[in-house]
């Protein structure tokens, strides 16, 4: 499997600043097992659902990690059958189907776009302009739409 150079860097600094960076230590030593066995996967998802507690995004599913890595992909372009391979889906209808939902920075503003065409712009100004001014709604309606969206469409696919 292929490691990009700046996260191998992010690793190797990682190592030389843990207690654990002896050659027989694990990579994400456990403190309670002196470095000699991993941390377990019980506490790191422990600490995955404090960390998303703590954001305000509530539970998460047990791949959301995976749902976001393939967003990515979409997002920055990846052809889907290097995503397959990427994700390490034996099918691709397993990467299309399953982990199929993707939610980009490009869907609100399409969104809004289509909203603007169904919509006449007096009809939207009008209901609108009383609470936030336009770029409060904006800057907020994007944020919203896209944090919900996210997470949404990551929660239970576990």
């Amino acid at each position: 499997m292929f490691v990009d150079a700046a996260m191998l860097g992010v690793l190797k600094t990682w190592r030389q600043n843990t207690q654990f960076s002896s050659d027989e230590d694990w990579m994400f030593a456990s403190p309670v097992k002196l470095g000699r066995l991993p941390v377990l996967y019980p506490w790191v998802w422990l600490m995955f659902q404090q960390a998303a507690t703590k954001a305000g995004i509530g539970k998460l599913g047990a791949h959301s990690l995976r749902h976001s890595y393939r967003s990515w992909l979409e997002a920055v372009g990846t052809p889907i059958a290097v995503q397959q391979k990427l994700m390490r889906h034996s099918d691709i209808r397993t990467t299309l189907n399953i982990y199929g939902d993707v939610v980009t920075d490009e869907m609100a503003p399409a969104h809004s776009k289509v909203v603007e065409l169904a919509l006449p712009r007096k009809v939207i100004a009008n209901r609108l302009l009383g609470e936030l001014s336009r770029l409060e709604l904006a800057e907020r309606v994007g944020n919203e739409f896209t944090t919900k969206c996210s997470f949404n469409n990551m929660q239970g696919h576990g």
